[in-house]
């Protein structure tokens, strides 16, 4: 388990209550535009666009909110934009990779963007490839433990389904599948009437790098400015950071 995710689900649990609630908001919209454009706007048929639905409700976006975007996206109604996927690499402290994934109309704009977010705090930007091979394509869910705090239980459903590894997270359980597997092991959950946070196709390191405080004070930095850029939909990284650090650092 990387720090990582501690720090992104701890990080996504903040962002529903604090002043950045109304970006979470507009990344979340726009995730369920692109799903309804890429799958349909058939919620039964798309299942993509099912857990951009259930992550958004998660958040507290409102069901209006919701609603339009699927029919932005699906060509039910007018206003929808063009947006485009865009993977930047780059390094952070200590030699930390970092994946940065746009949803973008404006491909200058982002990339100028992230570019400067990421020179300005304590990384440099990298050559395609050079840091995606150091993550593998994979299903990720939340599942929070007020949900169930019983990991035998958890491992019962969701290992038969073809999930590969159930890490602890602290207040929550962080589930890793293929992700072809995604909807196989989420649907599981569903039918043995488990609730989700979230259902995500991710990218997960195979390898880690541990920080110490300054480093993570400083990664944090990087990660907190390069998720602030309306353009940039998820970052990912290869970092790992003890409790007690991530409990000094907040």
């Amino acid at each position: 388990m990387s720090g990582h995710s501690k720090w992104a689900t701890t990080k996504h649990k903040k962002a529903a209550i604090d002043a950045k609630r109304s970006k979470l908001f507009a990344k979340l919209v726009k995730a369920i535009e692109v799903s309804a454009r890429i799958g349909g706007p058939d919620v039964d048929g798309n299942p993509t666009l099912f857990d951009a639905i259930q992550k958004a409700r998660k958040a507290s976006v409102p069901v209006e909110n919701i609603d339009r975007a699927i029919k932005r996206g699906g060509g039910l109604d007018s206003g929808g934009a063009d947006y485009q996927t865009i993977m930047y690499e780059g390094y952070g402290p200590n030699g930390v990779a970092v994946l940065i994934e746009c949803l973008t109309d404006n491909r200058n704009r982002a990339a100028s963007d992230v570019r400067v977010a990421v020179t300005r705090n304590h990384g440099n930007m990298a050559d395609p490839g050079s840091v995606t091979y150091l993550f593998n394509r994979k299903g990720v869910i939340i599942v929070s433990k007020q949900t169930c705090d019983n990991e035998d239980q958890i491992l019962e459903v969701v290992l038969e389904a073809g999930a590969e590894e159930v890490n602890d997270l602290g207040e929550s359980w962080e589930i890793v599948s293929e992700a072809s597997d995604l909807v196989k092991v989420r649907t599981a959950l569903q039918n043995s009437n488990l609730d989700y946070e979230s259902a995500d196709a991710s990218f997960v390191p195979t390898m880690t790098v541990e920080l110490d405080e300054a480093g993570a004070k400083k990664m944090f930095e990087l990660m907190e400015a390069i998720e602030d850029l309306d353009d940039v939909q998820n970052v990912f990284a290869n970092f790992d950071v003890s409790d007690e650090i991530m409990a000094k650092v907040g």
